[in-house]
């Protein structure tokens, strides 16, 4: 029986899952003049990717990296999102 499907499956649904509620922080505390952050992020676990001998933990880094190119955009539209009151401001932030 072939598993690698599944687990794949199930870790792209957390993965994702994790990265929403991390852009929206992001984007709280730093604005989105952190997404080199996510940009290096993504580049590492690009070439961290490449180098992995398992099947199943080198698709979940490929899958982490380009969750954090995703988060880059989703950093600028979560800037919008919260200049139309969707999410709250952070008082502090300039």
């Amino acid at each position: 029986m072939n598993y690698i499907g599944i687990v794949v499956g199930l870790a792209t649904f957390l993965i994702i899952g994790l990265f929403h509620p991390i852009v929206i922080k992001a984007e709280y505390f730093f604005g989105k003049r952190c997404w080199w952050v996510f940009a290096l992020c993504g580049i590492g676990f690009g070439i961290w990717s490449l180098f992995i001998h398992s099947l199943i933990w080198a698709t979940i880094t490929g899958v982490v990296s380009f969750s954090c190119f995703w988060s880059i955009h989703e950093l600028i539209e979560q800037e919008n999102r919260v200049k139309k009151g969707w999410f709250p401001a952070n008082p502090k932030k300039k």
